[in-house]
Formats: C-alpha cells, sequence, structure tokens
C-alpha cells in the first residue's frame, strides 16, 4: 500500500503514523512543515520496539498543504502517471476549504480519502446519551465543531455525486503520553492543572462532576484507524473511534491526581459560572473562551456506542484502561521537562475564582 498522511505529527496523527509503518507492504509518505519530524521519528521506532518489529521510518515530505499549488507538485512527485494513493488521510484539515483543495487535488490521485472530523459535532444538548454516528450533527456553541460539520457535508456531497471515496472519521477526546486530558485549562495545555495537585491546591472541575465522559488513548485510535484504511466497506461511511470505557469527571480527576500520587483536591463549579467567568480578565489575567469546550462538548454526558466501528474493524475494542494509560502519560511528563509549560495566569485565575467562591460560601454562613 501506498499512503500519504497529512500532518502526522498531532496526538492522534503521530499514533497512526507509527502504527501505518509497522504494517508489512505498506509505505508511508508524511507530508508537512517538517517541524515535529525527529520526534515523529522517535514515537515510530518506540512503536516498533514495544511490538518486537523492525524500525519502518516513514519518509517525510516537506511542503504547505494549505498552498494548493505546492501540494499539486509535491503529489505529482510521488506518483507515477497513472498510479494512484491507497489512501490519503488529511488531519489538519479543519475548514471546507481545505477539504475543497483536497477533492481538487486528490480527485483520481487516491481510492479512499480519510478525512478527521469530531465527535463534537454531535448536536448539544443532546437528545440521548448513547450516540451512534446516526446522531444529528449540530452545535450552535462552537464554531470549530460546525466548520468540521461543514467539511463532512461537502465530502458526503461529493462522494453521493461523483463517488469521490471519502471516509470520516469522528474522534473524541484522544490523547497520548504528551500532555494529561482534562476538562478545563488555560492557554499553554494541562500541565499548570497536574502542577497545581503536585502543590497541594485544588482543581477545579466543572459541573458536580458526574457527568460521562469518554478518554481513547491515541495507541488505541491508531489500531483502529488502520483497520479502516483501504477498507473497501468503509467507503463512503462516518465512523466513530472511541473508547469502550465512560467515567465520570470526578474518576477522571481521580486517575490523574493517584498517577501523580496525591489525594484529589476538587472544587466544583457550574459550566455556565466557569464560561462567563473566562470572559472577565481577574486581575490581569487573559479572557477564557470555554463556551464551546465546555457547553459546547464536556459538560455533556457522551456515551459512544462503537458497533459500527467493531463491525467494520473485525470486533475492535479498546484495550488501555484510563487508569493504565495515563500513569503512563504523567510518567512521560514528569521525566520530560519540556512538556511541563508553567501557566500562571490559569494558575491566578484558578485561584481567584476558588477565593471568591469561598469567601461567597463564608458570607453565607455568616
Amino acid at each position: 500500500m501506498k499512503i500519504l498522511i497529512i500532518g502526522g505529527s498531532g496526538t492522534i496523527s503521530t499514533a497512526v503514523t507509527a502504527r501505518l509503518t509497522l504494517q508489512a507492504d505498506t509505505e508511508v509518505f508524511v507530508l508537512n512543515r517538517g517541524n515535529r519530524n525527529e520526534e515523529l521519528s522517535l514515537v515510530c521506532e518506540k512503536e516498533a520496539a514495544r511490538l518486537g518489529l523492525a524500525v519502518k521510518p516513514p519518509v517525510f515530505v516537506k511542503g504547505d498543504s494549505k498552498d494548493e499549488e505546492d501540494l499539486k507538485k509535491i503529489v505529482d512527485s510521488l506518483l507515477s502517471k497513472e498510479e494512484r494513493f491507497d489512501a490519503v488521510a488529511d488531519f489538519i484539515a479543519f475548514t471546507k476549504e481545505d477539504v475543497e483543495r483536497d477533492v481538487r487535488v486528490f480527485r483520481d490521485k487516491t481510492r479512499q480519502y480519510i478525512f478527521i472530523g469530531s465527535a463534537s459535532a454531535y448536536h448539544k444538548p443532546l437528545g440521548d446519551y448513547r450516540i451512534t454516528e446516526g446522531t444529528s450533527l449540530a452545535n450552535s456553541f462552537w464554531k470549530y465543531s460546525r466548520d468540521k460539520i461543514a467539511c463532512e457535508d461537502f465530502l458526503m456531497n461529493v462522494y453521493r455525486i461523483e463517488d469521490f471515496p471519502v471516509t470520516i472519521v469522528r474522534p473524541s477526546h484522544t490523547y497520548g503520553e504528551r500532555s494529561v486530558p482534562l476538562g478545563l485549562h488555560g492557554a499553554k495545555g494541562s500541565w499548570q492543572v497536574v502542577r497545581r495537585m503536585i502543590e497541594g491546591k485544588p482543581v477545579i472541575i466543572h459541573g458536580d462532576g458526574t457527568s460521562l465522559w469518554t478518554m481513547t488513548h491515541n495507541r488505541d485510535f491508531a489500531r483502529a484507524f488502520c483497520g479502516l484504511v483501504c477498507n473497501a466497506k468503509a467507503i463512503g461511511e462516518a465512523v466513530q473511534i472511541t473508547g469502550d470505557e465512560s467515567l465520570t469527571w470526578n474518576q477522571i480527576y481521580g486517575c490523574i491526581a493517584s498517577a501523580v500520587g496525591v489525594p484529589l483536591k476538587a472544587v466544583h463549579m457550574s459550566s455556565e459560572f466557569l464560561t462567563l467567568a473566562g470572559k472577565l480578565p481577574v486581575s490581569g489575567t487573559p479572557v477564557y473562551d470555554f463556551e464551546g469546550t465546555l457547553i459546547g462538548d464536556k459538560a455533556n454526558t457522551v456515551v459512544f456506542d462503537n458497533t459500527k466501528l467493531k463491525r467494520l474493524v473485525n470486533g475492535f475494542y479498546s484495550e488501555i484502561r484510563f487508569e493504565d494509560g495515563v500513569k503512563e502519560t504523567v510518567r512521560n511528563i514528569l521525566s520530560h521537562p519540556e512538556l511541563q509549560s508553567a501557566d500562571p495566569d490559569f494558575d491566578l485565575w484558578c485561584d481567584k475564582l476558588i477565593e471568591a467562591r469561598n469567601r461567597t460560601l463564608d458570607s453565607l454562613k455568616a
């Protein structure tokens, strides 16, 4: 097989690329700007060693996939006149303009085009907490999700009219070894929340922490994704890829605290309050836009029905429990200082909100 990955260095695409390079008779090309390819090569080596297989690194192609003429030249350089890719997966297509460009470039150039959508596109609030691929798509709270929906609508229309071989994949909250997955964090990532735990400070959990959420380890995602690559039954289909485990946010934060080796000190605040508070600069802290990520996504209980995925990928099931996966993530972050991005502004924002909450409670008691 000859497979082109556009992007390749994100949380999801890194694991997918590493997994694809280990498949027999598969040539993997990675097109990106080349900023993190050394790190991607190390991930490929690590995955090969974990599975006891020989390392077969991808072929890196430097270029700008957003530049249509540059993309055409690169594609022509990788294919002979009558040749096609067996699959093209674009991990950095976020708008309708992105997929329109891809269709123009890859029409008659690939046997399968895989678009990475998002489970955040499902209608909020949900009519039923059990989500299938048939759940309606609508999200009035988050432009990111609406853009993904527009991409899906365009691609499925091209499939129906022109038989363009599209497969849509919808991930939910997927994590790897570089960052701890959370419901709420600042602009510099999740490390500051983990640091608060280590320092014995309370951490904010949205709502009362009892709504259900689904975490997916990127290696599990990659196994499922590879089962859809060059899968004729996946053409013209939308397939969600998520873990099988449903956890409350209290359990999620509890697993993280346990991985760090400290007790969890949780402070609960409503998602509506956090969204409003995020828009107000507190003592010089920046403004945060949590409406999409909370009201339009994480504040809702979600339980995914992966029946369709299991049918297409021979009974696939996720292997990595969150409790185990997040321990691996925490170990990796603690051993790599470069992954520990301090965020004093978010730390101050949390302190101010918790202080205001406690003052209100003291006033009510008085």
